[in-house]
Order: C-alpha cells, then structure tokens, then sequence
C-alpha cells in the first residue's frame, strides 16, 4: 500500500520543527538514562537498581521542565508508571508517546551503565530498548515548547513499568488510563513501521507417573518417558500451523517446546515431569483453541497407555496479538514520514515480539530507533543517525494527527 501524502496544512510546521532536531538533546537525554539503571527485578522484590523508581522521577522532572503536565501512578511499590500531557485546544484527537522504562538485567555485561558514544552510536544497557525512544520523545516536547507551538488535540508522553516481565504497568494502564485515539510504541524496530505482532500463549503440560527405585523400573511409571511422547504428539504441531492462512502481516503462527524438568534423582523413577511450551498466537486465534488444539493431539496417547495423564496448567504468558489498521492515520504519517526521510517506500511490516501495545487499550503502532538484536545483548548500542530519524517520524505523526 502507497502511504497517503503528507497533510499540506502541517507541512510546514513539520519542516521548521525537523530541521531543528538536536543531536546533543537526545544524546544527552540518552546518557542520563542509561546511567540510571532500572533493570527489571524479574521474579525478585523491587530495589534500587532493580526497579522502575528513579528512572520514573527522572523523566518526571525532565517532562516538567519541558513544559508538561506530570501524573505519576504505581503499579507496583517502587514501580511507577509516569506520565506528561502537553494540552491542547481540544481533548480530543489525541496521540500518546509511550514507551516502558525498564530493561532486562546485566548478569555478563561489562559496566552496563556507563554511557558511551563511538563511531555514531551511543552504549550502555536500555540504549536501543528502550530508552532511545524515550529521548526522542523528550526531543519532540522540546521543539514543541520552543516553537511555542499550539495543538488542535493533545499529547501525551507515557512511561512505562515492566514491559520486560508481567507488563503491568501497561495492564494498569488499560485499566486507568489514560487513553488516547492513537498511539506510538518506540519499541527497537529498526525505524520499521509495524502495526501488528503475534502475541505470546505460554503453558506447562505436565505428565505423571509412579515413582519407585530405578533397578525396578518396570513397577514404576516414569513421567518423563510419558513426557517424551508429548513431546514427539507435538511435534508436527508447526506444519499444522503453516497450512492454516496466514494474517497479511504476521504469517502463520508458531508453536516451540522451551523448559523441561522432571525427575529428583537418577536412582528414581520421576513420578512428575513437566514442559512450558511457547505459542505465538495471531490477532485471530483464540486462547482456548490453543488449547484445544494440544488436547487434541495428547488424548489419543491414552490408547497405548491407559495410565497416561497429563495436565494443562492455567498460562505462564498471555500477551494478546496486535492488529492496528494499514489505514489507520498514525500509521499512514508514519510510512509517509519515512519514505520522504529515507527516498524510498516504505511498507508497514510485523513486529517480531510482542510488546505492551495490546494491553494499552489505545490503537498502538510499533517503530522505534535501534535493532532487536542489539536489544538485551551484552554490547547494546543504538545509532544516533536513527535516534534523529526517529525524532523526525514522530514530529511528523504529531503535526499530522494533532497539530
């Protein structure tokens, strides 16, 4: 699909504003953060250093200063999620910025939070994922500020708690509010525009048997024996997968066996085995079908083995799907923005992962600066060059959709 033309009655506010983006504004936001570390505590308590807080009340004071009204809301002690509002003539339309402030932890990584710039780009733990979008946001309240520029709908720019674990600062969020008509996720997608992504269906199968000493083992039942016959039920699961059709931007989804435990000891028969298994779900699948589909294949193993049994446990994960319209104007300002920035057309594509879009309740578009495959490395980097790109696609969506 060819991107609709820009709206000539922004065009001009788009170029004054562009052409102001500054390279030390965003670097320096960009520095300020890393150094902050605001690693996810993962299953552990929330403390300094392994939380949201001071990460949350830098961007807090740095919103304030930049002329925006602040909110700040826990969604978990020492876990906040923060929030900037820039009004204008009217609520409505509105555009959200939003991006999470967390980052995955550092186990292996030479001094993670210590910021440094070489060959165009800068270092450090949460460069690319995500806190390059998050000064890019704060670049785009700057320019609106000193341009004295004033918008027809309002903006707002949201932080975000634990993207990188349970998501609940963006669950919260989709409870709360705020909400917004249309919304920009700045997750690392290489400055690809990406409306959609698979959402991620995780469960345990758990299978069982009779534990007894491993030199009887025929008076026993060994679970991970019965465990090993789920797992080749499964296998051809894929094919199965790939002949269903495919959603235009996410293909087909996908099914992958990820944590097997079982057993105590060698010298015993393992009465318990249990398999997290992963499925990427597409915006049409259905949970429950999921489901289904994995019964289907492990009952008829009860006819060789009437003792089999086996055990679906309630999710591990359950992040919805994402499906935002092609057509939708956010996204249209966006693919326009990037095939004036780069002379060639660009196409809306999948995001790889999933993300808190779902969970938001406002319409999101994935596009951000840096790669997937810098995201949580132990060398994360993030190009400058993309960082200023950024900045300008999302001026660009603010002058289209609000201005």
């Amino acid at each position: 699909m060819v991107p609709r033309p820009m709206n000539p009655k922004t065009t001009d506010l788009y170029r004054q504003l562009s052409d102001q983006v500054s390279v030390s504004s965003i670097t320096h936001w960009l520095k300020e953060m890393i150094a902050i570390p605001s690693e996810n505590p993962m299953e552990s308590d929330a403390r300094p250093g392994h939380r949201e807080q001071e990460i949350g009340e830098y961007y807090l004071q740095q919103m304030h200063e930049l002329g925006l009204t602040v909110t700040s809301r826990e969604a978990a002690p020492g876990r906040p999620n923060v929030f900037g509002a820039r009004a204008g003539k009217k609520d409505r339309p509105s555009l959200m910025l939003c991006g999470h402030l967390d980052t995955v932890p550092t186990e292996g990584y030479d001094d993670p939070y210590t910021p440094h710039e070489k060959n165009g780009r800068v270092y450090g733990r949460g460069s690319c994922d995500m806190k390059a979008a998050l000064a890019c946001y704060l670049e785009v309240a700057r320019l609106l500020r000193d341009a004295d520029v004033t918008l027809s709908g309002s903006l707002i720019l949201c932080g975000v708690a634990d993207e990188e674990w349970q998501m609940i600062g963006s669950r919260e969020i989709g409870r709360n509010g705020p909400f917004a008509d249309q919304c920009i996720i700045g997750e690392p997608s290489d400055l690809s525009v990406c409306p959609a992504h698979k959402g991620q269906f995780g469960l345990f199968i758990r299978t069982f048997g009779k534990a007894v000493h491993s030199s009887i083992p025929e008076q026993g039942e060994n679970a991970i024996e019965r465990m090993a016959r789920v797992v080749n039920a499964l296998s051809d699961y894929n094919e199965e997968l790939a002949s269903r059709d495919p959603h235009p931007l996410c293909g087909h989804g996908t099914y992958s066996p990820g944590v097997i435990r079982g057993g105590d000891l060698a010298s015993a028969v393992p009465d318990y085995c249990e398999l997290e298994i992963d499925r990427r779900v597409l915006p049409s699948d259905e949970t429950e079908q999921v489901r289904q589909d994995i019964a289907a294949r492990l009952d008829p193993l009860r006819q060789d083995d009437p003792g089999f049994r086996y055990e679906l446990s309630e999710p591990s994960w359950d992040i919805p799907a994402n499906d935002l319209p092609v057509e939708s104007p956010v996204v249209q300002s966006l693919l326009s923005a990037s095939a004036e920035l780069t002379g060639h057309p660009e196409s809306a594509r999948s995001f790889p992962g999933a993300t808190d879009a779902p969970h938001l309740k406002t319409p999101a578009v994935v596009c951000g600066p840096g790669s997937l495959s810098q995201a949580h490395s132990i060398d994360e980097f993030v190009e400058i060059e993309q960082c200023v790109r950024a900045t300008k696609m999302y001026l660009r969506a603010v002058t289209d959709l609000v201005a």
